[in-house]
């Protein structure tokens, strides 16, 4: 742009038979969640899509092209908005004929369904046909489905894109037949669908061709394990079993079960000798169960992560790192140690979605084709010639109570609260920004609500959050990039305030 402002906008170009008709710019530029539009362009003051075209039958048809944002601010089906204007109104009212709207809308739980709704509704409200098309692919952490789709001017949804896929097709607007293909109404599995794009398109996009990880024997590890494997192919997947003195015999064997049925490659490289010798040069005595011994604990975890970064800058493999969102959330992880890595898979996945996402993983007894899944950078289609009789996660990491297994006889719930408690107030504070008393009113403990916040809001936890590697994101309000708080602050919760 020569004017005043910003020297970008975030544009749609209109071409028509191989010519650049125009460009159609932004109008409305978020900044909440991942979104942070205002920062790089300039808006459009005066929202103007309409472009005449001539279609294949020869006739002048008014296309009405709006940009993501632009769409989404429709007062009929919202019930609060962000902002007054809304351009896709606008471009109604000047006699668009048929409404082209292109997204790049990010993944999140109940949003392919989301967009479904709002497209119908506005399609059926304003007696107009709607093509929505949405990004498809990885970047950095923020996933985009695709799940693109056309609904008539019935408002009946005509072609749906498969989601997390790209897709090319052709439709006829006067179709009249109701197209649901591309829907799943698992949200389960959207997740897991999505967590394995986001590993194949970060791992591609970066330059790389192999992973490693660590192999505790314990459900998060294991569900990374056979997502990478999914993502990047097995022989592409090295897993890491680093065994402590605090190890269980269980967890070993568990792992190993686990590598046989994922057909990856493996390594053990134990650390007992040296935390021995780190435990005498640093005069710290060994952990024991309920004891002062946190240093110790964090140490074996930074030997860990120590053994997994030189294997990467050795062999060029992407750490992954695999803690969930419910521990990074209350701070029970170890900087420099379980959060190293190039890309957190499930840190937007709280525990006990990771124990859905796994529980089908673990019934379904099939194995991932080398080959299928080596050339799964640039197809998403799958060879199941192969298969092995038997389930990929053993029932035993599901059924395993969690440890960090870094003190004897650990369990997490020593420390914290059992994961099916704690689990609804971080969903209710994180995704959908509920206060305290909101919290509460949903049937949460009062002293739990204020003792989990405490700690989500604690300056050290977040000190920790700052510092992960890139996540993928399945949610709103992400931790990091979709919620930004200060590290220094003194503020804390208490139950004598109003629970505001």
């Amino acid at each position: 742009t020569e004017r005043d402002g910003r020297r970008l906008f975030n544009s749609a170009a209109v071409i028509s038979n191989g010519k650049l008709i125009r460009f159609v710019d932004k109008t409305l530029l978020p900044e909440y969640d991942v979104f942070d539009d205002p920062r790089y362009f300039e808006p459009e003051s005066d929202p103007n899509g309409i472009v005449e075209i001539t279609g294949r039958d020869g006739e002048p048809c008014k296309l009405g092209v709006v940009v993501c944002e632009d769409f989404w601010n429709d007062k009929t089906f919202w019930r609060e908005r962000l902002y007054e204007k809304d351009p896709t109104d606008i471009v109604i009212e000047r006699g668009a004929e048929l409404i082209v709207a292109i997204n790049a809308s990010p993944y999140n739980k109940g949003k392919i369904g989301l967009r479904c709704e709002m497209v119908s509704h506005r399609a059926r409200a304003n007696r107009v046909p709607i093509v929505f098309v949405n990004l498809v692919g990885g970047n950095d952490g923020i996933i985009f489905d695709g799940a693109s789709l056309v609904a008539d001017a019935e408002g009946d949804i005509i072609l749906q894109a498969a989601a997390f896929e790209e897709f090319v097709e052709t439709v006829e607007l006067d179709i009249r037949r109701p197209d649901a293909r591309g829907i799943s109404g698992d949200e389960t599995e959207s997740i897991r669908r999505a967590l394995v794009l986001g590993i194949r398109d970060y791992a591609a996009k970066n330059g790389f061709r192999t992973a490693v990880l660590g192999l505790s024997g314990g459900i998060d590890s294991a569900l990374v394990a056979a997502l990478a494997c999914e993502a990047m192919g097995p022989e592409n997947v090295l897993c890491v079993m680093m065994s402590s003195p605090f190890s269980s015999e269980g967890s070993i064997k568990d792992s190993e079960e686990l590598v046989a049925n994922l057909g990856c490659q493996s390594r053990i490289e134990p650390i007992s000798d040296t935390f021995e010798v780190l435990l005498r040069q640093m005069g710290l005595d060994k952990p024991t169960r309920g004891g002062e011994s946190l240093a110790a604990e964090n140490m074996q975890s930074r030997i860990r992560g120590v053994i997994l970064m030189a294997i990467s800058n050795a062999e060029g493999r992407l750490v992954l790192s695999t803690g969930n969102k419910s521990e990074l959330a209350v701070g029970y992880c170890t900087l420099y140690g379980d959060t190293n890595g190039g890309l957190a898979v499930l840190g937007h996945v709280l525990k006990t979605e990771v124990w859905q996402i796994a529980r089908p993983i673990t019934a379904q007894r099939a194995s991932f084709s080398s080959e299928a899944q080596s050339a799964s950078f640039s197809s998403s289609k799958r060879d199941k010639s192969r298969s092995l009789n038997r389930e990929i996660i053993p029932q035993a990491i599901i059924d395993k109570k969690p440890s960090a297994e870094l003190a004897p006889n650990q369990f997490d719930q020593d420390s914290l609260p059992p994961y099916e408690l704690m689990d609804p107030v971080l969903r209710m504070y994180f995704e959908q920004k509920a206060s305290p008393a909101e919290i509460i009113a949903a049937g949460n403990d009062a002293e739990l609500v204020y003792s989990i916040l405490n700690k989500v809001e604690h300056p050290a936890n977040e000190f920790k959050r700052r510092q992960l590697p890139p996540t993928l994101i399945i949610s709103m309000n992400a931790i990091g990039v979709g919620r930004r708080r200060p590290v220094t602050h003194k503020y804390r919760r208490s139950m004598s305030e109003p629970p505001v």
